[in-house]
């Protein structure tokens, strides 16, 4: 495995895997801090890929003021060992200098879909992901790009940049990686205290049980999921909802109350933002409601 921290040393090392053919290139973008969800997406990698990278990078631009940029959990070992086991073939590990050497002044922004959920919560969050990631794709041009479909919102966004700006990647989504109790795996999970970590649990509790109650006819409407959503959620003194949503997927079109849910063929996302003291934690659950299908 290498270890490069430079694009221009980057660039050349790929060009010479493509030149003896390697195969397919894979990227795996990260912030590091790597967990199980990061090392799944690595096996898919390898399992498509002729050469797996993946970066690791703490992006600033897609932090807005007051959040944890500064502290955001780093362990660069650790993400070395960890990448090495599961048959990565580059790390690419720029520092910011490297990756924005003078003050940006262009930025890649998708509309719409960026306006609602974690786009609403974080102001020009998306804005500094579709950068970053359109940079990487630029610098490694990728066969394909691997993301967890724990951020949804940010899986849709990129699909839609790729689509719009006829980048010549696949974009393979992955499922999310959960812990055996059922919290969804997040390098910021660090953050929670033993008393935040149980009762996190309600964010992947309200997912399954709104799903089962929409199975047996208790919820047929998007309004009926949403308070079912929130009513579990509030079960928890510490959780403080940011959003408990519900929209078609990947358009995610926001629904109103009424819309019957029931009804539709279409996939629809739950998709749930909850802060635990300092930590904001995300999850989704993917449902198509006439076949009875769900991807928590």
């Amino acid at each position: 495995m290498k270890v490069i921290r430079s694009i221009a040393e980057l660039r050349s090392e790929l060009k010479d895997r493509r030149d003896t053919d390697k195969g397919p290139v894979g990227l795996v973008p990260t912030m590091g801090y790597l967990h199980e969800g990061h090392a799944s997406l690595m096996r898919k990698a390898r399992e498509i890929s002729g050469t797996v990278v993946i970066s690791i990078f703490v992006n600033p631009i897609q932090f807005g003021p007051g959040e944890d940029y500064e502290t955001y959990p780093r362990d660069e070992a650790r993400d070395l060992a960890l990448a090495d086991s599961e048959g990565v073939d580059i790390v690419f590990i720029p520092t910011v200098q490297e990756m924005y050497p003078q003050p940006i002044k262009t930025k890649i922004s998708v509309s719409e879909i960026t306006s609602l959920l974690c786009g609403a919560s974080r102001p020009g969050h998306f804005d500094g992901v579709t950068t970053v990631v359109n940079k990487l794709f630029n610098i490694v041009k990728p066969d394909y790009a691997f993301f967890g479909m724990k951020d949804a919102q940010q899986v849709a966004v990129i699909e839609q940049m790729v689509q719009d700006l006829n980048l010549d990647v696949t974009i393979v989504p992955c499922p999310i990686i959960r812990e055996s109790d059922g919290l969804a795996l997040s390098s910021r999970n660090v953050y929670l205290k033993p008393e935040e970590r149980a009762e996190a649990l309600v964010l992947s509790g309200s997912l399954r049980t709104a799903q089962e109650a929409i199975r047996q006819g208790q919820a047929e409407t998007a309004g009926e999921i949403r308070t079912h959503l929130r009513n579990y959620i509030s079960r928890s003194p510490l959780a403080d909802i940011d959003y408990a949503e519900v929209l078609t997927f990947p358009e995610l079109a926001p629904v109103e109350d009424s819309y019957r849910i029931v009804d539709e063929d279409r996939t629809v996302i739950m998709a749930l933002a909850v802060r635990f003291g300092r930590t904001r934690l995300i999850d989704n659950a993917l449902f198509q409601p006439k076949v009875g299908e769900s991807h928590v």
